[in-house]
C-alpha cells in the first residue's frame, strides 16, 4: 500500500534529481521506482490523445508570429496516471526551457518531454512525492538571478536591453514610460525583469 501523503512528501528526493534550466528535477523513471519502493503496486501513465486529431500533441488553432516571422502556438499535452487503484489526469504545456516551442522547432522529444514533466508534477500534487520541489519553481528559486534587485542595473545589462529592443523592434521609450520607468535609474530587478519578458515573448531557442 502506498504511503501517505505526508510521509511521501517528507522523503528527500534531491539526491535523485538533476538540474534542468537552473532548477533541480526529478526524472520520471527515478519517480516510477520512488513510488513502488514506498508501496505502489501499480504505477503508470498514458497519453490522452486530442479528440480531434488522435495525436498526442494538442494544439490551439491561433497562431503568434514573432518580430523574424517565426510562428508558434499554444502546444498542450494530456496524461492519465494511474496508482494503484487511482487515476489522475494532467495537462501542462510543451515549452523551450521558459520560451514556448516556436512552430520550427517543435519535435517528437519536446512532446515527450512535456508528457514525462506532467508525469513527474501529477505525482508531486497528487502523493506529495518531490512536492517540494515544485514549491521551489514557483517560487523562483534561480541562482542566476542577481540577489540585489534593487541596485542599479549595470551598464552591460543596460546595453543588452537595448539591443535587444533594437534588434526586436521594440520601442524601449515608450515601454519604459508606461511603467513610469526611466533608463536612468533602472533597477537589475527592473531590467532582468524586462530582459526576461523579451526573451520569452520573441525570442529564439
Amino acid at each position: 500500500m502506498l504511503k501517505s501523503y505526508e510521509e511521501l512528501r517528507n522523503i528527500d528526493v534531491k539526491r535523485f534529481c538533476k538540474k534542468r534550466d537552473g532548477l533541480d528535477y526529478l526524472p520520471w523513471a527515478m519517480c516510477v521506482k520512488l513510488l513502488h519502493d514506498n508501496g505502489a503496486e501499480v504505477v503508470r501513465w498514458e497519453p490522452i490523445p486530442d479528440p480531434s486529431t488522435g495525436s498526442s500533441l494538442i494544439m490551439s488553432n491561433q497562431t503568434f508570429t514573432d518580430s523574424k516571422g517565426n510562428t508558434n502556438r499554444c502546444y498542450e499535452t494530456r496524461i492519465r496516471v494511474t496508482i494503484d487503484d487511482k487515476e489522475y489526469e494532467m495537462q501542462t504545456p510543451v515549452m523551450n526551457g521558459a520560451n514556448p516551442v516556436k512552430d520550427n522547432s517543435m519535435s517528437q522529444q519536446r512532446v515527450w518531454n512535456s508528457m514525462c514533466r506532467a508525469f513527474v508534477k501529477c505525482v508531486a500534487l497528487n502523493t506529495g512525492l518531490g512536492f517540494d520541489l515544485w514549491l521551489k519553481e514557483e517560487d523562483g528559486e534561480n541562482p542566476d538571478i542577481p540577489r540585489n534587485l534593487d541596485m542599479p542595473a549595470s551598464e552591460p545589462k543596460i546595453k543588452s536591453l537595448k539591443n535587444k529592443c533594437a534588434s526586436y523592434d521594440v520601442n524601449l521609450e515608450e515601454w519604459l514610460n508606461k511603467r513610469n520607468w526611466k533608463i536612468e535609474t533602472l533597477t537589475e530587478g527592473q531590467a532582468a525583469w524586462m530582459l526576461s519578458v523579451l526573451q520569452k515573448q520573441l525570442g529564439d531557442e
